[in-house]
């Protein structure tokens, strides 16, 4: 199996595999019913529309906050992951989703739920790997991230779970088409400087 695929596999994983848990531990022990858990019918209220907004927002911030030297190196590791898995845009779409359902309804409609919204919160950027110990650039970027999660976590008792999820999807599906973008410029790049070099254009 190839590595595209195997990424493919994790957003599959994500999207189905994440809210299992949740959802079983919220009908043992909360006595919710599924359709409360997701909460469809909230999907009529339009918030998340405003998640959507909210997801673009931070993740511009972010993007622009990243640009700078101190952040180099990082985003340098991001490119190479990203040039190794070549993802298309569907892909692209596919695991922004993913991760926005599956990690929220996780966290959000069940961590939550028992440990509160900061706990939650730091737990969550903690176990994506941006509050290291050994690396203080990674713990500066969760830094960085930590106020969208924390804000994520008070909204969702605000404007509920499809806000939330909108959001994440919208801050992922933005990041990833930056660099996404930014490995097509680099690709054409290199690739005019190879032709343009060739002897058939002396």
């Amino acid at each position: 199996m190839g590595v595209k695929w195997k990424f493919r596999l994790l957003g599959l994983i994500t999207l189905i595999g994440f809210p299992l848990p949740a959802i079983y531990a919220l009908i043992r022990w909360e006595e919710k019913t599924v359709s409360e858990i997701l909460a469809f019918s909230e999907l009529s209220e339009g918030y998340w529309m405003l998640g959507i907004q909210f997801g673009l927002v931070y993740a511009a911030f972010v993007l622009l906050v990243t640009q700078l030297d101190i952040f180099e190196e990082l985003s340098r590791q991001q490119m190479r992951m990203i040039r190794s898995l070549k993802l298309g845009w569907w892909d692209v779409l596919f695991i922004s989703f993913a991760a926005g359902f599956g990690e929220e309804v996780l966290f959000r409609a069940g961590i939550q739920t028992w440990l509160g919204p900061w706990i939650t919160s730091v737990l969550f950027v903690a176990i994506h790997g941006y509050l290291n110990p050994f690396s203080w650039r990674k713990s500066l970027h969760g830094l960085l991230v930590l106020p969208f999660i924390v804000l994520l976590a008070f909204s969702y008792e605000v404007y509920g779970l499809w806000f939330v999820i909108a959001a994440h999807a919208a801050y992922d599906f933005l990041l990833f088409s930056m660099m996404i973008s930014e490995e097509e410029n680099n690709a054409r790049s290199t690739n005019d400087k190879f032709h343009s070099r060739s002897p058939s254009n002396k």
